[in-house]
């Protein structure tokens, strides 16, 4: 038989050795329209079927090459051109998709974390951290830094820890990576709706940056526990904890970090010149999110830092929202104490005062002078985020625009 009646041995190789492959990078990266479609469980079971099938497409197209390459009458040579091209696109593919698109190797994670005190530090305290405080320990992990890297694997406080941050969705989470009993290794996989999706490495369970939730694999259905965090500036974290320890850059990313500049700093809503109403909701906007007990609110954060101080009331707790006067650095604050609900100003000094007794209080939520002192505000975990991301994983959310609560169905 001529290898003309052949060449669908060679076809099929070649689609078995690109099309999957291309499939798969365009899944996890964040590609025009990739993001938006609902296909986790699809990737997860496709980043597993990819090597087969290219061991497969690598036996078909040699075995027809063995066979058949350089026969057949007198359109060899344009036959053989055209298979040559196209066996030397397939490899420019396999770099694209397997090192160039590849998630691990555009977003590695720094191999020694260095941290740095106080003294010793060389990160501008205006930049923009995750703290954690552990069994009496502190760190801070700069933002520009470890959104680069995604993640850091620690140990803060002699307990293991998995800082988190993803850009896509502007939010960072702090889990315990013990899982049955066993410290897991975590790997960046790529991404899906816009968050970033890490797998550990017994289980090769994917889970979600955003939630802890574990979304396809042997664990699905499962949640990592989750660590309290601050989202603040590394100078406001220092006043609060000057003992703490600072992640320090890895010269190895130093050009990566430098893409990350003013991220922690300009929403895209100001660098929209097309847009005129700036206090417009779009998917981009930035909100600072909270759960209590089982139910999603956002805050809009644009309304939030001109008011600096929020009193609310949600899902019948009273709650407290602060942003100092860096408007970057935010608290949520459980506002009753002793079964008492306080209400807050902010007054002249910087500082806030209860109006039921008159009590001032720190940004540490620590009542310092009144007849409240010694007293401390329970903090309540909360999220900054961009507003798409906190919609998809909190669809029934309510949203708080500026003196008003509305459910909001979708956005610009």
């Amino acid at each position: 038989m001529s290898s003309r009646s052949r060449a669908w041995i060679f076809w099929l190789g070649v689609i078995l050795l690109i099309v999957p492959g291309l499939v798969h990078a365009y899944l996890l990266m964040p590609f025009p329209g990739s993001q938006d479609l609902d296909a986790i469980t699809v990737c997860y079971y496709l980043e597993k079927l990819v090597n087969p099938l290219r061991v497969v497409a690598t036996l078909l197209i040699v075995g027809y090459l063995i066979k058949y390459y350089g026969y057949y009458g007198k359109n060899t040579a344009r036959g053989n051109i055209i298979k040559v091209v196209v066996l030397v696109l397939s490899l420019i593919s396999f770099y694209f998709t397997d090192f160039a698109y590849k998630a691990e190797a555009m977003f590695k994670e720094t191999a020694r974390v260095k941290f740095a005190t106080g003294f010793t530090n060389k990160v501008p305290l205006n930049y923009l951290v995750i703290g954690v405080v552990i069994n009496g320990a502190a760190r801070a992990y700069p933002v520009v830094y470890l959104g680069y890297h995604h993640k850091v694997q620690d140990e803060v406080g002699r307990k293991p820890v998995l800082v988190t941050y993803c850009t896509m969705c502007r939010t960072g989470r702090v889990y315990d990576p013990v899982i049955n009993g066993v410290t897991q290794h975590f790997r960046l996989v790529g991404a899906r709706h816009y968050n970033a999706i890490i797998e550990d490495e017994n289980t090769k369970t994917w889970w979600y940056q955003a939630t802890g939730v574990a979304a396809v694999g042997e664990l699905k259905g499962h949640q990592l526990k989750e660590l309290p965090y601050e989202q603040s500036t590394l100078g406001a974290w220092l006043q609060k904890h000057p003992n703490s320890l600072i992640m320090q850059p890895d010269k190895l990313y130093a050009d990566d970090y430098a893409d990350l500049k003013n991220y922690d700093r300009v929403q895209a809503i100001d660098r929209d010149s097309t847009l005129e109403n700036k206090d417009a909701l779009i998917p981009k906007s930035w909100v600072v999110g909270i759960i209590i007990n089982g139910k999603a609110r956002a805050y809009d954060w644009r309304r939030l830092t001109n008011k600096h101080l929020l009193n609310d009331e949600f899902n019948h707790q009273a709650l407290l929202l602060g942003v100092e006067h860096d408007n970057l650095t935010y608290h949520v604050w459980n506002a009753n104490i002793n079964g008492k609900t306080l209400h807050f100003n902010l007054g002249n000094d910087g500082l806030l005062t209860d109006q039921e007794t008159a009590s001032v209080w720190d940004w540490d939520g620590l009542c310092i002078s009144g007849t409240q002192k010694g007293q401390r505000l329970a903090k309540v975990q909360a999220y900054q985020e961009y507003w798409r991301s906190w919609k998809h994983f909190h669809p029934t959310t309510t949203f708080w625009k500026g003196g008003e609560v509305e459910v909001i169905a979708d956005v610009y």
